[in-house]
């Protein structure tokens, strides 16, 4: 079966939550939003790109920091409403210069930082 970009279930503002995931290690590294045509470019380049809510624009993963998301696979969720991303990951993933994103862990109800900045 051909895949169809509009089959996805986009939320309200035409988004979808994308999560990046280390191919090589299996380590979950961000979450981030895609629209329709950032899902293209991704499956053409194989660049992961991405949608910035912030800055309402493309934002190809790596492209001022040097800290590229080469796609490994693209997959889609049962309900159609979320993506998993496998990259080989460039350097830090997160904008705090940190492996991941997720780095601070709830333990005995108290915030821990598991994870320092790389640079």
């Amino acid at each position: 079966m051909k895949f169809e970009t509009g089959s996805l279930r986009y939320d309200g503002n035409g988004l979808i939550p994308a999560i990046a995931q280390d191919a090589a290690t299996g380590d979950v590294l961000m979450m981030a939003w895609m629209n329709e045509e950032a899902v293209t470019r991704t499956l053409e380049t194989r660049r992961v790109t991405y949608w910035s809510r912030s800055r309402q624009a493309f934002w190809v993963k790596g492209e001022t920091s040097g800290h590229v998301q080469e796609l490994v696979d693209f997959r889609v969720d049962c309900d159609r409403d979320c993506l998993l991303v496998t990259v080989h990951q460039t350097g830090p993933a997160c904008h705090t210069n940190r492996r991941s994103c997720f780095f601070t862990a709830v333990r005995g109800g108290e915030e821990v930082e598991i994870m320092t900045p790389m640079l």
